[in-house]
């Protein structure tokens, strides 16, 4: 460990990284650019903490920066602090350094949290022992143990950015869609390259054939997941799907906890990273019958009235939208009517456009971006919150038949303090109805 450490930005994952620097003997110096950022009370009293602006001199007399994933690298407190010499890394890259059981790595723009507890759980119904951490809310240092078996890490972008040295048995790229281009510059080219990194040490590269962009600059990759009967794939078996590996059917996909195609391409990506990690196929296939999903992603809340509501705001990008859509619309005997609206986060909402009509029969906006959605055609309405647009679906739009889809397409930071804040309040509301 270098001699002078210093952790900037605090919040859960800032706070995992001191108390994981301080077990091993280390005692950093924490910077962060808020009054009151997450953790203070937590803090251990042998550290110093410095709060307000950040200061590129101030921070380039440390050895080494430990940088939160929500601090762009190209702040210039940061940029100096390069130019002095300091070391720039972030918890994943910390965690590389120390974690020796077999490790695979899941990202994209959806479905990453859906695979890394598949995965995770598929570990651990083949009786090991499994750390799951990264992106999906658990500090991966927090799960670093010597009786651990297997680590599976949900790996976002902005933690790919300070991340190098990462050796992964299995590595997949899900899927690429527009998602925090405000952190880009609006270039989907730089967000591609940051999820690239994930393949940099790789030793089996999983990709989808339903995204050319999920295959590394070489076109080089181990195995790959897709909806036709190759690899990982699906075949037709006695007028059934099946879920299958080479051809081989292996489950039919009602048989599946969780539903739609996003998530039978979730199951087969899940599948596959636990190949690389040598899990048995009977605890594989018992997983995909017993998981019937994570909160927040395409949850039924209530049939009302013949109508049902689901709660999918963990859908915070166009992508994961419209997959939820698709996985919707073949059970559907009457129309979708979305709720979409909050932060857009530079994204292009034309595919939203495109169904408009369609697949999507009614649009209520609401939240700061509401506006630019409710633009998008006439079957839309704007109004001010999410819970009014509750009330406008349930009094004034929805039939015996349909289906409320909260799925917004947008961060939920302009009016609730997460996306799972915002889903419990559609919850409740709903049943309140």
């Amino acid at each position: 460990m270098a001699k002078s450490v210093a952790v900037v930005g605090l919040g859960k994952s800032g706070l995992s990284t001191v108390n994981f620097l301080l077990a091993h003997g280390v005692v950093p110096v924490v910077f962060d650019s808020r009054e009151k950022p997450a953790g203070e009370a937590d803090l251990d009293k042998r550290v110093s903490l410095f709060k307000g602006a950040l200061d590129g001199d101030k921070l380039g007399g440390f050895d080494c920066l430990i940088v939160g994933p929500g601090l762009s690298l190209k702040l210039p407190a940061l940029v100096k602090a390069r130019e002095c010499g300091a070391e720039i890394i972030g918890d994943i890259e910390l965690f590389a350094r120390y974690a020796k059981a077999p490790t695979v790595g899941i990202t994209g723009s959806n479905g990453k949290s859906t695979v890394t507890t598949l995965t995770a759980l598929m570990v651990e119904a083949d009786g090991k022992k499994c750390g799951m951490g990264g992106n999906i809310g658990i500090p991966a240092l927090d799960v670093i143990a010597d009786d651990v078996d297997a680590y599976v890490l949900e790996l976002s972008s902005f933690e790919l950015e300070t991340t190098s040295c990462l050796k992964l048995a299995g590595a997949v790229i899900l899927n690429l869609s527009e998602d925090h281009l405000d952190r880009y510059e609006g270039s989907m080219q730089l967000y591609l390259e940051a999820k690239q990194r994930i393949f940099k040490n790789a030793d089996k590269i999983i990709v989808s054939r339903e995204d050319k962009a999920t295959v590394p600059p070489s076109g080089e990759y181990f195995s790959s997941f897709g909806c036709d009967d190759k690899d990982y794939g699906r075949v037709i078996k006695d007028g059934e799907v099946w879920l299958s590996v080479d051809g081989v059917p292996l489950i039919r996909n009602t048989e599946l906890g969780i539903t739609g195609l996003h998530n039978e391409l979730n199951a087969l990506a899940a599948m596959a990273l636990a190949d690389t990690l040598g899990i048995s196929r009977d605890a594989q296939l018992k997983v995909l019958r017993s998981f019937t999903g994570l909160p927040h992603r395409c949850q039924l809340v209530r049939e009302l009235e013949g109508v049902r509501y689901y709660n999918d705001s963990k859908a915070t990008n166009v992508g994961s939208t419209l997959a939820a859509v698709a996985g919707l619309k073949d059970g559907v005997k009457g129309r979708i009517i979305l709720l979409a609206g909050g932060l857009g986060k530079g994204q292009d909402f034309t595919p939203i456009k495109n169904m408009l009509g369609k697949e999507i029969a009614y649009m209520i906006c609401f939240g700061r971006d509401g506006a630019m959605l409710a633009a998008l055609g006439d079957q839309t309405r704007l109004t001010d919150s999410m819970v009014e647009a509750i009330e406008i679906a349930h009094n004034e739009i929805a039939k015996p038949g349909d289906v409320v889809l909260l799925a917004p397409a947008c961060a939920s930071l302009d009016q609730f303090k997460s996306f799972e804040e915002r889903g419990d309040v559609f919850a409740e509301k709903v049943r309140m109805l």
